[in-house]
């Protein structure tokens, strides 16, 4: 009796076994049959298949409508009205602090599907713009492994190395290229920047797959980014608010190491920056700062973003860049968000008070910048930093920064996408933030007279 008993038991132990699911293939994600390491595993990036820079790629995702109602109902708690509202009201430059919440969505890209991909809205006057004038044709970034706690099945996933993607929908830019060629403009100097393609985006919001048109997708400055441009990634990673006056350590959100409690790195960098020894000793000031922050590497920065025209970041908002502790070099300047470059011209010498506010850009003598912003106001009042960032824009200028090179990208791009954007397979009503194609098309020759303008200017200033 004995042995039948162990003998049934050991079979019951075998059905079981054999009816539940391995769970090495419930963290692979062995549930979705388009599951491969390369594409949804945890591969090293692939750069040429998310960025590919001679096509534009197609990418296609299912809200469905009882997401898009959590979405409008978060969004409605969030700023106050509803999608399509009209106007602007509310006190100007103001948003809320909380970002809005990821929903569960599906992605279909090249033949292949990602389930469970975390969706959420992003942006601030871009978002509020869009979602006021019921476009949806909206600003969004997708996080593959958001939704792994309650999807075990996704744990880890990725999109061809990707954990999350950002995508511009060139709310304020007719040309749509802007967010691109100010990425591409840094990189091409020497400045991390990241890499970034142009992708046509269908969205299901509960009545089937609607074209919203042209995004720029960007890869996220991420541990993958610093490994592949600045060779390593062991280093705290910061995305800050913060004007660098005083230190506030709840205005520098780290990307990495978040369990260490070190913000010594940037902390060090506003102590070194507001040294006394600037006015007493200005030699031991320089020494102190490059010993925290590579200075050099920032007035390069600033001698492109200057020369280019970028205003939505630190010197007139504080944000829309990250800062990355290397090893070797100190900390470094990491710009993102360039849906506000190439444009405006404040010309070479500023007027008395300074850039106030959003789309007041800042001139190239940077006279104008108070010492409310201190890595600018310092910089351009120390003969030693002021000659090596006009040493840096001359080069900019003498290098990349030229007509025929700036006019070229703008030609690649725009013959890029413009099948896209106009014509029969263009963006439609309701899902384009263009008010006609012609808008689009004027837009090419206004690049390229700001790039030359831009560079007659300097000209002046760094000859």
């Amino acid at each position: 009796m004995m042995k039948k008993q162990l003998i049934w038991m050991a079979m019951a132990t075998l059905l079981f076994a054999s009816c539940r699911p391995d769970p090495a293939d419930v963290i692979a994600g062995n549930n979705n049959p388009d599951w491969t390491e390369a594409s949804h595993g945890n591969a090293a990036p692939n750069y040429s298949t998310v960025f590919p820079q001679g096509q534009v790629n197609e990418l296609e995702i299912t809200i469905g409508s009882a997401e898009w109602s959590n979405i409008k109902a978060n969004m409605k708690s969030l700023f106050g009205y509803d999608f399509g509202a009209g106007g602007m009201g509310g006190p100007p430059g103001t948003f809320p602090t909380t970002e809005p919440d990821y929903v569960s969505t599906t992605v279909k890209f090249n033949g292949k599907t990602w389930q469970n991909v975390g969706f959420r809205l992003k942006g601030n006057s871009t978002l509020t713009t869009a979602w006021r004038s019921g476009i949806y044709k909206l600003p969004f970034r997708l996080d593959f492994d958001k939704m792994e706690d309650k999807y075990p099945t996704i744990k880890n996933q990725k999109f061809y190395g990707f954990k999350e993607l950002s995508f511009s929908p060139g709310v304020k830019d007719n040309s749509l290229i802007r967010e691109k060629m100010g990425s591409d403009i840094f990189r091409k100097a020497g400045i991390p920047s990241a890499q970034s393609a142009f992708y046509k985006v269908y969205i299901d919001f509960g009545a089937g797959l609607k074209y919203c048109g042209v995004y720029c997708a960007l890869e996220l400055p991420d541990d993958k980014m610093v490994m592949e441009q600045l060779g390593e990634d062991a280093g705290n990673l910061y995305k800050p608010e913060s004007k660098l006056a005083t230190f506030v350590q709840t205005e520098f959100e780290k990307k990495n190491n978040e369990l260490a409690g070190d913000f010594g790195d940037v902390s060090g960098l506003v102590k070194a920056l507001q040294s006394t020894k600037r006015s007493s000793d200005a030699a031991a000031w320089r020494t102190g700062l490059e010993a925290v922050f590579n200075v050099d590497h920032f007035t390069k920065y600033l001698a492109i973003n200057n020369s280019i025209v970028n205003w939505d970041t630190y010197g007139v908002m504080a944000h829309n860049y990250y800062l990355y502790n290397h090893s070797s070099k100190g900390l470094m300047w990491i710009p993102w968000d360039n849906n506000e470059s190439l444009s405006k011209s404040p010309g070479i010498t500023g007027t008395t008070g300074g850039p106030s506010g959003p789309g007041n850009a800042i001139s190239l003598t940077m006279n104008e910048v108070s010492t409310a912003w201190p890595l600018i106001n310092y910089i351009a009042n120390d003969a030693v930093y002021f000659a090596q960032y006009k040493a840096h824009m001359k080069a900019f200028k003498n290098g990349i920064f030229n007509e025929a090179e700036m006019h070229a990208m703008i030609d690649k791009y725009y013959d890029l996408i413009t099948p896209f954007v106009v014509g029969s397979n263009g963006e439609q009503p309701s899902h384009t933030h263009l008010s006609s194609a012609a808008a689009f098309t004027a837009e090419r020759s206004a690049l390229k007279t700001h790039i030359s303008n831009r560079i007659a200017l300097i000209q002046q200033f760094a000859p």
